[in-house]
């Protein structure tokens, strides 16, 4: 009897791991991508790697793993701790801060060939924002440690790794001053002037937007969005075809998001 009751329950306990296990391997954020993989992508072909030593190169290529995060998935978690900064190859995410509940305020899309979480190499271990994959991204874990030690070897990789930090902070700055000093006309004005800029690299990106990632790069609500889109089309300033959204009077748009 004893026997089996041991029986059942280590059936029982089989079952259980056998779930969580395919639960753990549906929900997982991302994918690690072996050199055996197909979509491996065997050099660092960036053109920031290009200054680097071939002992540089070897340190960043023994320091990295190449993960798949698929759309939807948080490359970066506001407040985590980190050990690694990420280099994006392929795809676009969003990056953004959260705030109280459920707020968050986007900054901006980025884009492939761009370092995320560099505040990791130069001053704390934790990312000091969030960000989603908008798109299916393959990506560059690198250990900050080779980062910041390629820093200190090479002069020409560290002034290009400081000019990008500063844009993402002057990017910054400019998102407080829209937010600061914009009328919510103005707000939506930068918010689309801005992801219009984007869509030469991909067309369809107001498809991949929902009103609400529009409202949060705007730093407004989602109601009100939807409101200023229909007030803009009435205006003749754009045109809405479902989710896509065209520029049709560029000009207008550009002083709404200058004196909105």
């Amino acid at each position: 009897m004893i026997t089996s009751f041991r029986l059942i329950f280590l059936n029982f306990f089989i079952e259980i791991m056998i779930t969580l296990h395919l639960h753990i391997i549906t929900d997982t954020e991302m994918k690690t991508i072996l050199d055996t993989d197909s979509d491996f992508i065997c050099d660092i072909q960036a053109p920031c790697f290009q200054t680097l030593s071939p002992e540089e190169v070897q340190l960043v290529r023994n320091s990295k793993t190449q993960i798949l995060f698929r759309k939807g998935d948080n490359l970066t978690k506001q407040g985590a701790f980190t050990s690694y900064t990420l280099f994006l190859i392929k795809g676009m995410a969003i990056q953004y801060i959260e705030g109280e509940g459920n707020k968050t305020f986007n900054l901006r899309i980025i884009k492939p060939g761009e370092f995320i979480g560099l505040s990791a190499v130069f001053q704390r271990n934790v990312f000091n924002y969030s960000s989603v994959a908008l798109t299916e991204c393959q990506v560059f874990l690198i250990e900050k440690e080779a980062i910041n030690q390629v820093c200190h070897q090479n002069g020409t990789f560290a002034t290009h790794i400081v000019r990008r930090y500063f844009e993402q902070n002057s990017n910054l700055y400019e998102k407080m001053a829209t937010i600061l000093y914009k009328q919510m006309n103005g707000r939506l004005a930068d918010a689309l002037l801005y992801l219009d800029g984007l869509k030469s690299e991909n067309h369809e990106l107001f498809q991949l937007l929902s009103r609400k990632d529009i409202a949060d790069f705007a730093g407004i609500s989602t109601e009100s969005t939807v409101k200023l889109l229909k007030s803009f089309e009435k205006d003749g300033l754009i045109r809405l075809k479902e989710k896509d959204i065209e520029i049709v009077n560029r000009d207008s748009l550009i002083e709404i998001s200058k004196h909105g």
